[in-house]
């Protein structure tokens, strides 16, 4: 492909908007167009490494044994609905009507539509298993799209489902899955750990991610070095310390005029976080709840969400926290409530003697307040973040390290939960009826895109490993109103098109300074410069990768291009 001719554009100047490194570049080199906040174009150079990934993912899935179909996006309502994920996923989901006003979705993510399909297909256990995937683009109406592609309204994924006759066959479908999912970021290059993780919206018994590790990854990771323990924070537990065993002590009312916060508080009472206990009120779905946590922590909402099986979930508003409490935001407690709402506590804090809480009146807090004395915990859960230095709760001996990622995949063991609500059902040998029990597994291929480039790049832009390149090679005269330069070069450029090389030939009238800028902005694993020696038939040789330039023959050239 010549240069000259391509759909191309790309800056020198990193965009305002774009908060990341993969962000960056790809609007830079000219991956991706911006359509609207969370949607972007693939341009012709991203679409090529877009269909590189897909390639890898499609070799790897089909070699597990995987059969590829494809599903609509455009979804109608009743499958969901019978699953009840029409209203689990909340206002994250496109919904539309038609003309003849019936409900539709934009497809966030599968599972029904494949169960009706096997259910529709399948009868006998002899049929069993099956492994389904396909590579699609998906909808969720995020509240907050950022990073680029990382979190989008619209994104690429693959998604797999598996239907097993029992558990014993789904744990040999999960774990081929498992080893697939390796072996595609494994040729990808990428440094990934494997950590459990929260099943979400799409439930069942547990899961996994692949996490690619990342400074501004969005997801943190919490990991143990003595056992190996690791799991996304929304997920990740940690060993509490024994219970308090101290005498409680009489209740105190305290005056705490205008403050309002744990380090306002710390400063005012002269003591560290550990000696209170925030209360924190939520509203899940029409329903207030206060959450209860330690000083020095937070709450994980995921896992107070998952408590409640919410759809929707955000703290109340100031007018509603004022109605509970009968005091001004930021002295909430649980001894006073204006009106009875669930109490949710973590077991931290129900071994906690004599903590610090809200007095539910502006400007006091009490001291002294103890569970079961002073109020009553609805439920005791795990419902705070673990951090680092904590406890690992696998091994109970070993101390949570914490870093962050960038979740590109994600395998789940979904059970009987879609098959049962959509009967889904198989005949075994004696006729008898059984729902199939089910593994969903998904990679975002938008999204490893992203992920490679936050781990392949530098100052000058991104450091493309061969297998996802766009084009492995540039050739790139320093003159093109030079015969025998320009010969050369296009030689060069001809030979390793006959031998089958995704190769680019800069024929821009630019100086060389440009060109080279803007291969390595694109990052083309291997440059090769036609210049002053191009009569010897000697060129420039520099890898992407690599430090120094190293001269050869145009014979040589091509036969170090041909190892890529």
């Amino acid at each position: 492909m010549k240069v000259s001719e391509m759909f191309m554009a790309t800056q020198r100047e990193i965009p305002a908007d774009a908060e990341i490194p993969s962000h960056q570049l790809m609007l830079r080199a000219g991956l991706i167009r911006k359509a609207a906040s969370g949607i972007y174009s693939f341009m012709p150079l991203g679409y090529r490494a877009y269909r590189k990934v897909e390639a890898v993912i499609r070799e790897e899935m089909d070699r597990a044994g995987a059969q590829e179909l494809i599903m609509p996006a455009l979804l109608p309502a009743e499958a969901y609905q019978g699953s009840g994920r029409w209203e689990k996923f909340g206002p994250e989901m496109f919904r539309l009507t038609d003309r003849g006003g019936r409900s539709f979705c934009l497809g966030p993510t599968h599972e029904e539509p494949f169960t009706e399909a096997v259910r529709d297909t399948i009868r006998s256990y002899k049929q069993l298993p099956v492994t389904l995937y396909q590579i699609q683009h998906k909808y969720r109406d995020e509240k907050r799209p950022r990073f680029g592609v990382i979190r989008a309204r619209e994104f690429v994924m693959k998604d797999a489902y598996s239907f097993d006759v029992d558990e014993a066959g789904l744990d040999v479908s999960y774990q081929k899955m498992y080893v697939a999912y390796r072996k595609i970021f494994d040729r990808f290059g990428l440094d990934y750990t494997i950590v459990d993780a929260d099943s979400g919206a799409m439930g069942g018994s547990g899961s996994q991610e692949f996490m690619v590790k990342s400074e501004v990854g969005e997801d943190a990771i919490c990991f143990c070095d003595e056992c190996g323990y690791a799991a996304n924070e929304e997920k990740a537990g940690w060993t509490r310390g024994a219970a308090d065993n101290a005498e409680m002590l009489p209740i105190e009312k305290i005056h705490t005029p205008d403050v309002k916060t744990i380090e306002e508080l710390c400063g005012y009472l002269n003591c560290g976080p550990e000696a209170f206990v925030k209360t924190i009120i939520y509203n899940i779905d029409g329903k207030f709840v206060a959450a209860m946590c330690r000083g020095d922590r937070d709450v994980n909402e995921t896992k107070l969400g998952n408590l409640y099986d919410a759809t929707e979930m955000e703290l109340a508003a100031f007018a509603d926290v004022e109605m509970i409490t009968g005091a001004k935001v930021g002295f909430a407690g649980p001894v006073g409530l204006k009106q009875k709402i669930d109490i949710v506590v973590d077991p931290e804090v129900a071994g906690m003697k004599n903590f610090v809480v809200g007095a539910c009146e502006s400007d006091y807090h009490f001291k002294n307040v103890n569970i079961g004395r002073d109020f009553e915990a609805d439920n005791v859960a795990d419902i705070t973040n673990a951090k680092e230095g904590d406890i690992c709760p696998k091994c109970g001996k070993g101390k949570l390290g914490m870093a962050r990622g960038v979740e590109v995949g994600h395998i789940f063991k979904l059970g009987t939960k879609y098959s049962k609500a959509l009967d889904c059902i198989y005949l075994d040998k004696d006729g008898k009826e059984h729902n199939m029990v089910m593994g969903c597994y998904g990679i975002g291929v938008s999204r490893v895109l992203a992920a490679i480039i936050e781990q392949f790049h530098d100052d000058d832009g991104i450091i493309w490993p061969s297998i996802v390149a766009p084009y492995k090679v540039m050739v790139i005269p320093t003159k093109t109103n030079d015969e025998e330069i320009m010969g050369l070069a296009e030689k060069i450029y001809n030979d390793l098109t006959e031998k089958g090389v995704d190769v680019l030939i800069d024929d821009r009238n630019e100086r060389p300074g440009v060109k080279f800028k803007d291969c390595d902005l694109i990052g083309i694993p291997l440059r090769i410069t036609v210049g002053r020696r191009a009569s010897e038939g000697i060129v420039e040789v520099k890898a992407r990768a690599g430090a120094d330039a190293s001269e050869m023959t145009a014979d040589e050239a091509v036969a170090e291009a041909l190892k890529i």
